[in-house]
């Protein structure tokens, strides 16, 4: 994959990138899967187009497909449960960020500013990263989740002073132990 892409290359060339590549090369979203993702792979393709706008002006728009299934940990019990993670998006480039706060509110589809060079791959694993849910969870564990903590150092709390309202209670009941 290549890092940096020449987008008007790409337009000019009408093709599209595509690879395969292993989940180590995408180092922010490998931590997310430390130990379990070493196997894992992200596919994924490229294509860039000139569309007009409104005004017949022309602008570059890349389309972005990716999927990968990443072992995270399962929130619930514990153990590794395979995350599907799917891209499938498109971005419109302009020329400015003024621009593109302009239009960002009326746009249903991503906003970039053109750079004339573009990192594909930043933008492929941050997409990846957006993709991952808040929670990671079974839909239904392989097995009950282990509900009790033991803490070696914890030492329990001693009763604490008794209720205010019994000391009063007892200040009520008098000398005898009786409430008069």
């Amino acid at each position: 994959m290549p890092s940096r892409l020449d987008l008007r290359s790409l337009v000019r060339s009408a093709s599209q990138l595509a690879g395969r590549d292993p989940l180590r090369r995408f180092a922010r979203l490998a931590q997310e899967s430390p130990e379990l993702g070493a196997g894992a792979t992200v596919q994924w393709s490229a294509s860039a187009q000139e569309r007009a706008d409104g005004q017949g002006q022309p602008q570059i728009w890349l389309h972005l497909k990716a999927q990968a299934a990443l072992p995270l940990t399962c929130q619930r019990c514990l153990e590794a449960v395979d995350t599907q993670l799917l891209v499938d998006r498109s971005f419109r480039f302009v020329a400015s960020e003024q621009i593109a706060e302009e239009q960002d509110d009326e746009a249903q589809e991503d906003l970039l500013v053109f750079e004339g060079e573009f990192d594909l791959h930043q933008l492929l694993e941050d997409e990846l990263l957006l993709a991952l849910p808040l929670i990671a969870r079974h839909a239904s564990c392989p097995a009950e989740p282990a509900l009790s903590v033991v803490d070696a150092d914890f030492v329990s709390p001693s009763p604490g002073p008794a209720s205010p309202f019994a000391v009063l209670a007892s200040l009520k009941a008098g000398p005898t132990g009786k409430a008069g």
